[in-house]
């Protein structure tokens, strides 16, 4: 590809000089390290303002993030992603792209599938996933842990679910980045992620109409809206391009978080070897921590938000990362506390559109460490390597190479 069709393919944005007038999620500098940018656009004002992405607000308290979140009225959640352009919507995702009074039908439909009782069932094999994983490198001395491991956790526990291959992994890692990373500045990055899944999924409908079984694709195609209608096969692949991408790179990211805090923290690592009965609210602290998701939202009506005016028009990045670091909300924010007690965080957002999947999410996490940490309680960041963080909407390690055993 030639300089110029790489530049219209991916337009590079300008680096920002100014975060408090001029954000930007993309920047290399953010995709880094936000917190200290975080910091200090809380310091400058609750709610701050670019012209970038088209106009785009962003609330930087928890208190701002959860006005917003709990608006359906003002902010429309039709747009999830605060991209370059914004084209009329086509594709949509439900529930995480429905308004009332559409959303919370679509909500329900996709509750039964997440209970306790139902990832109780799941986890002997997430365990029997990461087991089969870590049989593959253990024996190397060290290896690229978010290549290795966190990445394939989520992707085959939610291929399980779903009843598809496995190993079509690497395809729904491809769809993904194309959607939540190159998607943000590229329509026809976006567009050719969303035709491929759609037809892959299309398969799949067609093979259950022909014969249904016990799985989750099986199962939303026999569900029934709570006016006793069924769901329409777009509604179906909807949801299931929701489950897909939401059910894989959040989690990948939360895993990858959680380890690179442990690789660089022997005294959490040795603790939680120690005391496992901290693993509950270790998880929630790393959640709290390091949470992946920033979501966005659509102006519809003017109307203001912790005392700052906000215009229709705009879009809102719907930062739950940056709530869950305010000091106003949470003693000692930028520290991470494992036995933290209490821990009321946003990770899972807030509002009608808190996450569908947190128990899945909580369960994939808990028992990716707890394996890690009977496997490998020794581990470190690799000096000789690099970790590379994702840009955009879902923030966690992409390269995470780490050495095993104590240092010599």
């Amino acid at each position: 590809m030639s300089d110029s069709a790489s530049a219209r393919f991916l337009p590079e944005h300008p680096p920002v000089k100014d975060w408090i007038h001029d954000f930007d999620h993309t920047d290399p500098v953010w995709t880094e390290d936000p917190f200290p940018i975080w910091e200090e656009l809380r310091a400058a004002s609750p709610v701050v303002h670019t012209n970038r992405f088209l106009g785009c607000y962003m609330p930087t308290t928890y208190q701002a993030v959860k006005e917003i979140a709990y608006d359906t009225e003002h902010f429309s959640s039709r747009r999830v992603i605060v991209r370059d352009v914004r084209p009329e919507i086509t594709a949509r995702a439900p529930p995480i792209t429905s308004d009332p009074p559409e959303h919370k039908p679509a909500k329900q439909v996709l509750l039964p599938p997440f209970t306790p009782d139902a990832m109780k069932k799941l986890e002997p094999r997430v365990r029997a996933i990461c087991n089969e994983l870590i049989d593959e490198f253990i024996d190397d001395g060290g290896c690229d842990a978010a290549a290795r491991y966190t990445k394939n956790v989520p992707v085959r526990a939610i291929a399980h679910m779903l009843g598809i291959p496995e190993q079509d992994g690497d395809l729904f890692i491809k769809w993904i980045h194309g959607i939540l990373e190159l998607g943000i500045k590229s329509e026809d990055a976006l567009m050719n992620a969303v035709r491929e899944m759609t037809g892959y999924f299309m398969v799949h409908l067609e093979e259950r109409k022909k014969a249904p079984g016990d799985d989750l694709i099986s199962k939303l195609m026999q569900a029934k809206l709570p006016n006793g209608a069924p769901l329409s096969d777009e509604h179906v692949l909807g949801s299931l391009r929701l489950l897909l991408i939401a059910g894989i790179d959040t989690t990948w990211s939360a895993i990858g978080s959680s380890l690179w805090h442990l690789a660089r923290t022997p005294a959490d690592r040795e603790r939680l070897v120690a005391e496992p009965e901290l693993m509950p609210s270790a998880i929630e602290e790393f959640l709290r921590a390091f949470s992946p998701v920033t979501m966005a939202r659509e102006v519809m009506k003017e109307t203001t938000v912790s005392g700052c005016p906000v215009k229709s028009g705009n879009m809102v990045l719907l930062s739950f990362p940056a709530a869950n670091r305010d000091p106003a909300m949470f003693p000692d924010a930028d520290k991470v506390v494992i036995d933290r007690k209490e821990n009321r965080h946003a990770a899972f957002g807030l509002g009608i559109h808190r996450c569908v999947g947190s128990n899945l999410a909580r369960m994939e996490m808990t028992v990716a460490i707890e394996e890690w940490l009977k496997r490998i309680p020794d581990f470190r960041l690799d000096p000789a390597g690099k970790v590379t963080w994702s840009e955009g909407t879902v923030r966690g390690p992409r390269q995470l190479p780490v050495l095993f055993g104590k240092k010599a």
